[in-house]
């Protein structure tokens, strides 16, 4: 899939992505807007074991994101506690162009299943505006441990039902 403005493509995820993927989880500004994030994020070999095994997962449907021939983000459905969910991580310098609503915009062409469900913090206006752009709609909020901001936050669920 290709936007010829931008030049996105998805692809499967491979194990020679996660280096990539890897790195960008590691600047702190997108960890903390993630906020629920792996208890130790700068833990290479704990990441590539657990994504590694994930992308074997016949549950798990992960793309790349792929802009002229870089790795800029993934997004992803996995399925927790009973729902289909949507994960996305984009590489910080890559924010505020479109490409993360334009990946996610095909990637729920691809994975049908609804509904599919998207947990935000509540101050990741950016993620939020992402969702909303491609029809899914706050459903409610939650409270749970933000790794890493090491506190309990509020969580927004969004849902989508068609697309």
């Amino acid at each position: 899939m290709f936007n010829d403005k931008l030049n996105i493509h998805l692809r499967k995820t491979k194990v020679s992505d996660l280096e990539s993927l890897f790195r960008f989880q590691l600047d702190p500004d997108a960890n903390y807007l993630a906020a629920f994030t792996s208890k130790d994020p700068t833990n290479k070999s704990a990441y590539l074991e657990k994504y590694t095994k994930l992308l074997n997962d016949p549950t798990v449907n992960n793309f790349t994101i792929v802009v002229d021939g870089i790795i800029v983000g993934s997004v992803a459905k996995f399925v927790m506690e009973g729902n289909a969910e949507i994960t996305y991580w984009i590489g910080k310098k890559y924010w505020k162009k479109g490409i993360t609503s334009y990946a996610l915009k095909h990637f729920l062409a691809i994975e049908t299943t609804r509904p599919i469900f998207a947990r935000v913090a509540f101050d990741n206006f950016g993620s939020r505006r992402v969702l909303e752009k491609c029809g899914f709609v706050k459903i409610g909020t939650d409270r749970g441990y933000a790794n890493a901001r090491q506190l309990e936050i509020e969580e927004v669920i969004y849902r989508l039902d068609n697309f």
